[in-house]
């Protein structure tokens, strides 16, 4: 019996900010609906929400992740290089992308077939938990789902602005608290992390 595996590949980016708001990106180059992006947002509150493309992202992704609330419209991502401009509902926000980190050296050695495999992901979840709290690289989702991360490439965010329901984000912050969107988290330093998603179901 073959075991369904859904595979995501993109780079997520993930930022907290002065106002409390802390987002995390996902901007995925082919995926089971091909090219889109989605934004998963925390407000100061703890009320986590989705931001979806179409109803079709949203299911999938609420089945796999834990959110109060999903909010469907158009989600578009900009990249030249060394920003990200991000439009969704409510939400206008750029993140100034900045150098590779050692770390994203380390995973640039590694042969992209290796990295990018759930049998890696396991092998370096315990490590991940050590370097990057509150971040791991394999686990339960929702549903009866196991996920897998496969990171390649790693860079720092080194600013942020932008605008949720007409406020303003403020400067940039450690994603602190934890959104609590599912297990994987994202790491507390803004960061870019290029990466292969396996969702097995």
């Amino acid at each position: 019996m073959t075991v369904p595996r859904d595979r995501f590949t993109g780079r997520i980016a993930g930022v907290g900010t002065t106002s409390g708001v802390r987002v995390v990106v996902g901007r995925w180059d082919d995926s089971p609906w091909g090219r889109f992006a989605d934004v998963m947002l925390a407000q100061p509150d703890g009320l986590r929400l989705l931001l979806a493309p179409s109803g079709e992202v949203a299911e999938y992704v609420a089945a796999t992740y834990t959110f109060d609330r999903v909010v469907l419209g158009p989600v578009a991502v900009t990249d030249d290089g060394s920003a990200w401009c991000v439009t969704a509902p409510d939400l206008v926000i750029r993140l100034d992308v900045g150098r590779r980190r050692a770390l994203g050296r380390l995973l640039g050695v590694v042969p992209r077939p290796i990295s990018t495999s759930p049998s890696w992901a396991a092998v370096t979840d315990p490590v991940a938990r050590v370097a990057l709290r509150g971040v791991r690289t394999r686990g339960s989702a929702g549903n009866g789902r196991r996920e897998y991360y496969g990171a390649t490439d790693l860079h720092a965010v080194d600013a942020v602005e932008g605008t949720w329901r007409d406020g303003p984000l403020g400067g940039l912050a450690a994603v602190d608290p934890d959104p609590r969107f599912g297990f994987g988290s994202t790491p507390r330093r803004p960061s870019v992390t290029s990466l292969v998603t396996t969702i097995v179901r």
